[in-house]
């Protein structure tokens, strides 16, 4: 999966948004303990940035030494890169012992991994019982009626041969992916709990989310250019029809959440 993100690690970097801070907070409030976090898949450090504001220590991961090459440094995250399929030897060397980690994270990351594998370490690490796990992804950005139906023929259409199988649990919000964790206390289920994204942006910041997609790259290596100049004509004039250059774009966010339990 990492070398779906390698060549377009700058655009990632750059075109993807940040996460609100209420999202943060809400996880924080359904974690005991503040003292480490491992951010998985932690892609440039978007979420790990903002983590290292309420925990002591992230440990930061990702499978794309070029993706950690754009993360922004800040004193309380480490970041390693990891093999792809991490054994528990690595998992002991990089992240830390059984029962010792406070919360897993996992932004727009969780429906490429090997899941029963991952559960399995994720299990191991987290404190019992209420160790939290936290895995969130976002769907495509809203404008405005007619930039937004664009961009659904060119998600679907366009793009739709190029994405891999496991964006479809993107596209279903992440209700299908499977979770076995009981709910946070307060909470009656695990999610998706929504929560939204809002960035002012213009139509080149546009394009260069867009150019970020996984399946703008495949579709690259392939030959395919999908920004074409007949769908820049088409999302730029839509673009320009209210006069406005910069807009509020909205990223819906959909947040799985549970905790460990005692695992007996």
């Amino acid at each position: 999966m990492a070398t779906l993100f390698i060549k377009q690690a700058q655009q990632y970097s750059v075109g993807r948004p940040s996460y609100p801070d209420n999202l943060f907070h809400f996880i924080a409030s359904k974690t005991p303990c503040h003292d480490l976090v491992w951010d998985v898949g932690t892609g440039t450090g978007q979420a790990a940035q903002s983590l290292a504001k309420l925990y002591k220590s992230v440990i930061a991961t990702d499978t794309s030494p070029k993706q950690l090459e754009f993360a922004a440094k800040v004193p309380n995250v480490q970041y390693k890169c990891t093999s792809p399929n991490m054994s528990m030897s690595e998992i002991k060397t990089k992240i830390g012992s059984e029962s010792s980690v406070d919360l897993i994270t996992i932004a727009q990351a969780m429906h490429w991994f090997d899941l029963p594998t991952f559960y399995q370490q994720a299990k191991w690490l987290l404190k019992k019982p209420n160790g939290v796990i936290a895995a969130w992804c976002y769907t495509t950005p809203e404008v405005s009626d007619s930039v937004d139906a664009i961009l659904e023929k060119f998600y679907t259409i366009d793009a739709g041969p190029y994405w891999e199988s496991p964006r479809k649990l993107v596209d279903e919000k992440y209700k299908t992916i499977d979770f076995p964790f009981e709910a946070v206390d307060g909470c009656d289920h695990n999610g998706p709990f929504e929560f939204k994204i809002e960035k002012v942006i213009d139509l080149e910041s546009y394009f260069t989310y867009l150019k970020s997609w996984s399946a703008y790259q495949t579709a690259k290596e392939k030959g395919a250019e999908l920004l074409t100049d007949d769908v820049v004509d088409k999302f730029t004039s839509a673009w320009n029809e209210d006069g406005k250059s910069e807009k509020t774009v909205t990223y819906p966010i959909y947040l799985r959440i549970g905790k460990v339990g005692n695992l007996y």
